[in-house]
């Protein structure tokens, strides 16, 4: 399995471009709101294909590939539900219609999983070239894990605003509304460009942005080209599905960040650990190899999934992953209420929702409770979505909700 031949390439890769077209042509083409049902039904599709992927891996390239493998999908899967964080802001900041957000979605999969294959290459061939990459990569995931931890706490509402999404504002002047999930629209005789093209460069830029670190991440579990760009894609494809599917879920990770630190610090270590194994950087140790325990690859999955399944676990037994969970999806449903959403059967479906998790913060202990009540934008901003209902049933657009 070290020296995959061409053949086996070419079927990979033809077999996850057919994955995208039919994702495409099946599920997005004519844009819609996934189900529940749908959203999980496919993203148990996708998970069985990467299993299934990784148990074959593991009969024909023996069990160091097989846990190469998967330690490198479940590490590039959670980095990608992190991910998920940061496209739920753009979308709610662009205000891209419920509906129209599929395409954006896989925009972004397809934009990621080309630009990754980019870094795969650079990153395997720096590495076949220099040993010392081994700290270079080491260094990086260490102060990702840093970074996370300081952000932890910071204002997670804020949506991302970094150099490529400030490029795209400057020189893609759009048109003011969208007109569906089209590109290009007319208005006032003139063909103009809409939101949706701004949106899906956002996506794109930060999708390339979030490489610069999942990359080195992964080379720290295996140095195998060919499971390093599987198990990166097989986390990517199944992205859009997951996302419909636990859009509710995300806010209620609020440990997330912790876990991920933890796993990529370990990763960081067990990457330098490697770099001294390989030592011919002239500085250190006089270009000698340093004779340091390594982490083995079971050992690092098993680390990996503990480290996962204690984070979820703890967030979603957590008081505060509860309310925080409950706040930001009122918020959210407010402001598709108010400021996105057109379809009138679809807005009086979004404030039912509204109404379940203002239920739902209502059964919070005290203290959170009064917490949420001294967030004057938020009790503005739900009072507000209250007010325009009433105005809608008394003027008829919308049903009234018991």
């Amino acid at each position: 399995m070290q020296d995959v031949s061409g053949l086996v390439w070419l079927l990979t890769v033809a077999g996850i471009v057919g994955l995208l077209l039919f994702d495409f042509f099946f599920h997005v083409r004519k844009a819609h709101i996934p189900t529940i049902g749908e959203a999980a039904r496919w993203t148990g599709i996708y998970v069985s294909i990467a299993l299934l992927f990784g148990l074959g891996v593991t009969i024909f390239g023996g069990g160091q590939m097989g846990a190469e493998y998967f330690a490198g999908y479940i590490t590039e899967e959670a980095l990608s539900v992190d991910n998920l964080f940061v496209f739920l802001l753009l979308l709610t900041s662009f205000k891209v219609p419920r509906a129209d957000q599929q395409k954006v979605l896989l925009f972004g999969i397809v934009v990621s999983l080309i630009a990754r294959t980019g870094f795969i290459a650079l990153g395997a061939a720096l590495i076949n070239s220099f040993a010392w990459i081994f700290y270079l990569f080491g260094l990086i995931l260490l102060m990702t894990a840093g970074n996370l931890l300081k952000g932890h706490g910071t204002d997670d509402d804020e949506p991302p605003n970094n150099f490529v999404i400030r490029l795209a504002r400057r020189f893609l002047h759009t048109s003011e509304t969208y007109d569906g999930d089209k590109l290009f629209t007319y208005e006032n005789g003139r063909r103009v460009l809409t939101p949706m093209l701004l949106v899906m460069v956002a996506i794109g830029g930060t999708d390339i942005l979030f490489a610069l670190d999942s990359i080195p991440a992964i080379f720290g579990l295996t140095q195998n080209t060919y499971l390093v760009f599987t198990a990166t894609a097989f986390s990517l494809m199944g992205l859009r599905q997951l996302y419909f599917l636990i859009d509710g879920l995300l806010d209620r990770l609020v440990y997330l960040s912790y876990g991920l630190a933890a796993i990529l610090a370990l990763i960081g270590v067990k990457l330098i650990l490697h770099a001294m194994h390989e030592n011919n950087v002239p500085f250190i140790n006089d270009g000698e190899t340093i004779h340091a325990t390594e982490i083995p690859t079971l050992l690092s999955l098993i680390l990996i999934v503990g480290i996962l399944l204690l984070t979820v676990v703890v967030s979603l037994l957590s008081p505060k992953g509860r309310a925080q969970m409950y706040v930001a999806a009122a918020r959210r449903h407010a402001n598709e209420f108010l400021d996105i959403e057109t379809d009138p059967n679809y807005c009086d479906e979004i404030f039912h929702r509204l109404l379940n998790e203002e239920a739902h913060i209502k059964t919070l202990p005290e203290k959170y409770r009064a917490r949420i009540r001294a967030e004057s934008e938020l009790m503005a901003l739900l009072r507000r979505a209250h007010e325009v209902h009433d105005e809608r049933v008394a003027a008829g657009r919308c049903y009234a909700r018991a």
